[in-house]
């Protein structure tokens, strides 16, 4: 085949989308002797749509030399580029196309390209928004949709204590050792979301999502998590200049379900021979509504939730049955484009209805009144941008715990996290977060015993999750998580870490 049949039935690959084949036709062509501006420009875009970006310029800008090609290789560089992750030689590129005077239909799309590329940066700047999708140009209906599921391991499927231990809890004082066990499970995750644009800036939708994790070993099933849960709400966003405001709203309706297995050797728990292993099943309904409202570096919003969450009754023990209510207020403000600073101030509280409420002692006598929690939060959480595609985080936060009856499960706890971010281009994503929290109890001792010491807990996370785009709507995901818990109750006290691989598709 000459160098022009070989150009041709590369062009005619590269209509159905085999780009790999067209570039080796074109690479043909060329070693055939064609070397024209054409076959690079051809050559570059079949680079860009098969992601190779670095090869994608080189062409296209030898297709520069082409005084007819010129603008619509500008343009193509500018897409390029914004594809490979640097919008300042993005916009560098389209300013070259809108300002040329051959080409007027490209030199409107420029103009339209360089406003995108403008409030695409503002839109997904990580410090200003951490994980705000792309807003999509409304319709009347939109459908969203995503399925995950994976493969990973555990080396502590029970939350096992590591080591032997007397239970103080027990008036026998047993030596209880512990039977930690790994294993391999399978993670997850479906989601969908039906919306309907009724208004201009409003929208109702529907939506339901499930996860859950299944482990293999038959012996292990114990371990097994699910819940999905429906909602139904409304979502309001519109934008005015630097102002912008949104509002989300729901009602939800969830279920979840797990087994109570004692931590020592993965099996349901039974009090006085009676099996309370459903006990930790639930259903939760109730209402929940978050605002934000933005003044240019300014912002201000607010979180109210109250939820009724129904555990299964199971004989020989109270039920884990309560309220939940929980108020929330936040403002941020953005010092420079590369950093902020947000402050929280959060109240909840817990109302149990048929689990009483601890004395001083320890003990929890049947006829005591419902057992009732109040917090306060306060948290403040800073950021900073080291370069466009890297950022990293602080974050402090003190919780006071109060116990309405005599106060014996107060605590003071202080959380203290950090979390890194990078993103080097659009297929690529690294995050990684790490918190520690020390729990300063007022009045409990460890196993609710008086002879024991205060009870003291620590506990430590660090998680990784690392994602790389395929396609549009397949990313394979990473994920790992590393816990500590270390406490003078040693029925609590594990180090656990878990690390999944998996496949996400969305829609």
């Amino acid at each position: 085949m000459s160098g022009q049949e070989l150009f041709d039935d590369g062009n005619r690959l590269f209509r159905d989308d085999l780009y790999w084949a067209a570039l080796l036709r074109y690479q043909q062509a060329g070693e055939a002797g064609m070397d024209t501006a054409l076959l690079h420009y051809n050559t570059g875009v079949a680079h860009y749509k098969a992601g190779q970006h670095i090869r994608a310029r080189e062409s296209l800008k030898k297709a520069t030399r082409s005084s007819s090609l010129e603008p619509l290789a500008h343009f193509n560089l500018g897409l390029n580029a914004y594809a490979a992750g640097d919008p300042d030689e993005s916009l560098r590129w389209f300013r070259l196309a809108r300002d040329q005077q051959q080409n007027e239909k490209i030199s409107k799309l420029a103009k339209k390209a360089i406003g995108r590329v403008r409030r695409q940066e503002i839109q997904e700047d990580p410090v200003y928004q951490r994980a705000e999708l792309e807003r999509k140009k409304k319709s009347v209906f939109d459908f969203d949709f995503y399925a995950q599921a994976g493969f990973g391991n555990d080396d502590n499927v029970f939350r096992s204590p590591s080591s032997p231990y007397i239970d103080f809890a027990d008036p026998t004082l047993p030596l209880v050792t512990p039977v930690v066990q790994s294993g391999t499970f399978v993670p997850v995750n479906l989601g969908v979301k039906y919306t309907i644009n009724s208004y201009k800036f409003e929208g109702f939708y529907g939506a339901y999502r499930m996860s859950g994790s299944y482990y293999q070993d038959r012996e292990q099933s114990d371990a097994d998590e699910f819940s999905h849960e429906i909602r139904i709400g409304n979502e309001y966003y519109r934008k005015d200049g630097n102002r912008k405001r949104e509002v989300y709203s729901a009602f939800r309706v969830s279920q979840h379900d797990e087994t109570y297995y004692d931590p020592d050797d993965g099996l349901p728990r039974s009090v006085g021979g009676v099996d309370i292993g459903d006990r930790m099943n639930y259903k939760r309904f109730g209402p929940d509504i978050k605002f934000r409202q933005t003044y240019d570096k300014l912002s201000v919003g607010g979180v109210a939730k109250a939820y009724l969450y129904d555990f299964e009754s199971v004989e020989a023990v109270p039920s884990y049955s309560h309220e939940y209510f929980f108020l929330g207020v936040h403002t941020q403000y953005k010092f420079t484009r590369a950093s902020l600073l947000r402050l929280t101030v959060e109240k909840f509280g817990r109302r149990y209805t048929e689990r009483p409420a601890f004395e001083l002692d320890g003990s929890q006598p049947i006829g005591n009144p419902g057992l009732r929690y109040d917090y306060l939060g306060l948290s403040v959480l800073a950021r900073q941008r080291i370069t466009r595609s890297m950022w990293f985080g602080f974050e402090y936060e003190r919780v006071d715990r109060e116990d309405r009856h005599v106060g014996y499960h107060n605590y003071v706890r202080d959380h203290y996290e950090v979390e890194f971010n990078w993103s080097p281009g659009v297929r690529f994503n690294l995050e990684i977060s790490g918190y520690y929290r020390n729990y300063i109890y007022e009045n409990a001792f460890a196993f609710n015993n008086p002879a024991r010491p205060r009870k003291t807990l620590e506990t430590t996370r660090i998680d990784v999750a690392i994602s790389y785009r395929i396609t549009p709507h397949f990313t394979l995901k990473l994920d790992a998580r590393g816990d500590d818990f270390v406490s003078n109750d040693t029925r609590i006290q594990y180090d656990r870490t878990r690390y999944s691989l998996g496949v996400l598709w969305q829609l």
